[in-house]
């Protein structure tokens, strides 16, 4: 019976998350017209801190319960699954050409930050941490990284706002269908809420269904949390491409990928240190190779293709494959 339950509420999860994504993509894609403000920018900092609400809710219950290994493996899980999945999955729907902020500020940020904290664990190198080398632990995040981590973001956020009002400045006006502005505020808001809901019942369920069928806690940390609290991302992304908002896809990912490193990770260790599993470290220098190989063939051929997408979802299966196995 509890299983059935599962399953169901598992099922409004999903239900929630398609629906909420819809009604935000369109508000925040009006709000973005109306205030001259490229999709882009929209898509790197509402939309990508709306998306990474559920990896933030997670991460934090589990610092403040101590259980940090769950903290860092959802960040990593998620940044793959966003990367390999959410990419790969829009450019099978219709080819990604990407932005030029995006290709000369953004991607290389995020991937600058995936080095970052790629050092940061490895503390005989790095003086941000001390190590504790016990049992499977390489090292540890402590709070100075995730202070850092922080003044990234507000720097990063700041950056953006600038980038914002020079675009709305220099734009020009362009003809869009109007919209209620109670009902554009219900459809952000609402959104909102539904994705970030429809998250957590469906990470809450489907950890709970795996946990039944025997699955350890860190692979369900690493698989079915990081994919599910990964999902607002896919739908939003997903929505955004059908839409013709490619440039929003893009920004939800690349955007998200940063929030997930800087806020949910950054926040995770400022308030309780992590021991670092060496099975994260290698997780963490995956996603680096997979960042620095995407950024290559965006720089290279400035788009990803329907076959960039599907040898992106085939890298991940294969990843998953990996994660079971070890």
């Amino acid at each position: 019976m509890d299983l059935l339950l599962n399953v169901v509420l598992l099922l409004v999860g999903f239900v929630l998350l398609i629906k909420g994504a819809d009604y935000f993509v369109e508000g925040a894609s009006y709000v973005a017209k109306a205030l001259k403000v490229p999709t882009i920018i929209v898509g790197l900092t509402i939309v990508s801190i709306g998306t990474s609400a559920p990896e933030l809710a997670v991460s934090i219950s589990a610092a403040a319960k101590g259980e940090n290994a769950m903290a860092i493996s959802n960040v990593i899980g998620s940044n793959l699954f966003n990367l390999l999945v959410v990419l790969g999955a829009c450019a099978l729907i219709k080819p990604i050409h990407v932005a030029k902020d995006v290709v000369k500020r953004d991607f290389p940020f995020s991937i600058i930050l995936v080095l970052i904290l790629l050092l940061s664990v490895a503390d005989r190198y790095n003086p941000l941490c001390k190590a504790e080398y016990t049992g499977d632990y390489v090292g540890t995040l402590g709070r100075k990284a995730g202070i850092l981590f922080l003044i990234f973001l507000v720097a990063f956020i700041i950056v953006l706002v600038v980038s914002a009002m020079k675009s709305r400045k220099n734009s020009e006006d362009e003809p869009f269908e109007k919209m209620n502005k109670l009902l554009c505020a219900v459809f952000i808001f609402g959104g909102a809420a539904a994705i970030v809901y429809g998250g957590d019942v469906v990470v809450d369920n489907a950890k709970a269904i795996a946990i039944k069928f025997g699955m350890s806690e860190t692979l369900v940390g690493l698989t079915i949390v990081a994919i599910g609290t990964s999902l607002p991302e896919l739908v939003t992304s997903l929505v955004a491409s059908k839409k013709g908002a490619n440039d929003m896809a893009v920004g939800n990912v690349v955007g998200s990928n940063i929030f997930n490193i800087l806020l949910v990770l950054g926040a995770s260790i400022t308030i309780s240190p992590m021991l670092v599993l060496t099975t994260s470290a290698i997780d963490l220098l995956i996603l680096a190779i997979v960042s620095i190989i995407s950024y290559i063939v965006v720089v290279t051929k400035n788009e990803f293709g329907r076959l960039e997408g599907f040898i992106m979802v085939m890298m991940y299966a294969v990843y998953m494959v990996y994660a079971c196995i070890r």
